[in-house]
C-alpha cells in the first residue's frame, strides 16, 4: 500500500491523487509504503542480481506499471574513494558519489526518472518545473524520452549556459523570467494549480523525490551493506538531502544496514537560510530575500523543502554549514587537481565544508566520509575558465615551448 501523507498533520492522500501539499494545512507531503509488506516482497525479489542504478530499487519506488518506466540508465553512479584528498584534508576514508556521471550530468536525474513515470501513470500529457539549470536539463530529456510537452521557468540571466543549452535541446518550452528561482517556482505552482493537466515537477512533489532517495540505497550497497560514519551535501531547494535521509532510514528498517551516518548539509554563505536556522536552533527558516553566490545549483532564498531539510538534520543528530565562493571554487580545484574530478561549483561545495568542520573539529578524522557531488563541472563552465585564466602561449616551434616550459636539458 502507498500514500502520500502529510509532513505536520499527518493527513492521507490516495497514491494516485495530483495534490502537492496538504489540503488540510498546507504543507509539504510525504511518499509512505506498508514497510511488512515491502519486506516479504523483498524476501522474493532479485533486485540485489540486478545492475547497480536507479531501478535496481524498484520494489522501494511508489511505481506500479514498470512497462511504462522511462529510463536513460540513471543511476549506477562511481562512489570514488579519494586517497590524496584524504590524506590532504586529514579523514580516514573519503568517498565521492560522483552525480555528474548520470546521463545528463545531475543527480536530477534520480528523481526525474520517476517523477516521469509517475507522470505516465496518471496519464497527464504536459510537465513543468522551475529550475536553476539542472532540473530543467534533466526534466526536458526525460519528458523528450516520454513523448511529454516540457515546459520550463527560469531566472532572467542566472542560468549557466551548460545547462540551458540541455532544456533547449531536449526541446523544452524554456521561459525567462524577470526574477529569482523563488518567484519561478511560486508561478509554476500556481500554474499546476490552475491548469490540472500540468504535472509540476519540482521537488515539491513527493514523487520525484522518491527517485531521489535510491542514491542513499547505492551508498550503502557500494560499501557493502555499510552506512558511512557521515554524508555531506549541498543544500538549495533542500529537497536532496531529506531524500537521502530517507533512503537511509528505509535501508536501516528493513534490516539492510545496521547503523545510520549523520548527515552534514552544505549552504553558500550568500544563499544560506536552512544553515543560520541550524546553527541559531531555530524551528523557523527565513528565507534570504536577494541569494547571491557562484554556486548556481544553489542559489535559492526561500527552499521550499526546508522542514524536511531540518529534519533530516536533527533526526540524523547532523550539523549544517556555509561555506564562502572562494572556499567552494578552492575545493573544486582541488577535487579535479587531486582526484581527476570535474565538478560544479555547488557540488564542490560538499568538499569546501569537509574541509571547514575537518578543521573546526566537528568531524573526527577516524570516520568515513562521502561527499556528494551533484553535478558534472561542465555544467557551469564559464566559472572555470574566469577561475583559471588563459593558456599558455608560445610559437609553433620546439625551442619556444622547451623555453616557456623550462625544459631546459634535452636528451642527447
Amino acid at each position: 500500500m502507498i500514500r502520500q501523507v502529510c509532513i505536520t498533520c499527518g493527513a492521507e492522500y490516495g497514491a494516485d491523487e495530483v495534490i502537492y501539499s496538504c489540503k488540510r494545512c498546507g504543507d509539504l507531503l510525504d511518499v509512505e509504503y506498508d514497510y511488512e509488506a515491502l519486506a516479504e516482497r523483498l524476501e522474493g525479489s532479485d533486485w540485489r542480481s540486478l545492475p547497480l542504478s536507479v531501478w535496481r530499487y524498484r520494489d522501494f519506488l511508489p511505481i506500479c506499471d514498470l512497462s511504462k518506466v522511462v529510463t536513460l540508465k540513471e543511476g549506477g553512479t562511481g562512489l570514488h574513494q579519494c586517497s590524496r584528498l584524504s590524506n590532504l584534508l586529514g579523514v580516514k576514508r573519503l568517498y565521492v558519489k560522483n552525480e555528474g556521471e548520470n546521463p545528463t550530468g545531475s543527480f536530477k536525474d534520480r528523481g526525474m526518472t520517476v517523477g516521469v513515470t509517475k507522470a505516465l501513470e496518471l496519464d497527464v500529457k504536459t510537465v513543468i518545473c522551475a529550475s536553476t539549470g539542472n532540473t530543467s536539463a534533466s526534466l526536458a530529456a526525460y519528458a523528450a524520452k516520454a513523448g511529454l510537452r516540457c515546459i520550463v521557468l527560469i531566472p532572467s540571466g542566472k542560468t549557466a549556459y551548460g545547462k540551458l543549452a540541455q532544456a533547449m535541446i531536449y526541446g523544452a518550452e524554456v521561459v525567462q523570467i524577470r526574477g529569482n528561482f523563488d518567484q519561478a517556482l511560486r508561478i509554476v505552482l500556481k500554474l499546476s494549480e490552475r491548469h490540472r493537466e500540468v504535472y509540476l515537477l519540482n521537488s515539491i512533489n513527493p514523487y520525484r523525490l522518491e527517485g531521489q532517495k535510491s542514491l542513499a540505497y547505492e551508498i550503502c550497497d557500494q560499501l557493502n551493506g555499510k552506512a558511512p560514519d557521515r554524508v555531506i551535501l549541498p543544500m538549495g531547494n533542500a529537497g536532496n538531502i531529506s531524500a537521502v535521509w530517507k533512503g537511509l532510514t528505509e535501508f536501516h528498517r528493513l534490516g539492510l544496514i545496521d547503523d545510520l551516518p549523520r548527515m552534514v548539509g552544505i549552504q553558500a554563505e550568500g544563499a544560506s537560510p536552512i544553515a543560520r536556522a541550524i546553527k541559531l536552533g531555530s524551528d523557523v527558516v527565513t528565507p534570504v530575500e536577494r541569494p547571491e553566490t557562484v554556486a548556481t545549483a544553489i542559489r535559492i532564498g526561500a527552499p521550499v523543502s526546508w522542514k524536511k531539510a531540518v529534519r533530516a538534520l536533527r533526526e540524523s543528530s547532523g550539523v549544517a554549514e556555509t561555506v564562502t565562493d572562494e572556499e567552494i571554487l578552492d575545493a573544486q580545484r582541488m577535487l579535479a587537481r587531486c582526484e581527476g574530478l570535474f565538478v560544479e561549483p555547488a557540488s564542490a561545495s560538499s568538499i569546501a565544508g569537509l574541509r571547514k568542520l575537518v578543521e573546526l573539529g566537528e568531524i573526527d578524522k577516524d570516520e568515513v566520509v562521502v561527499c556528494v557531488a551533484t553535478g558534472h563541472g561542465l555544467k557551469d563552465p564559464d566559472i572555470v575558465m574566469k577561475m583559471c585564466g588563459r593558456p599558455l602561449e608560445a610559437d609553433a616551434e620546439v625551442g619556444s615551448i622547451e623555453k616557456l616550459l623550462g625544459l631546459t636539458q634535452a636528451f642527447r
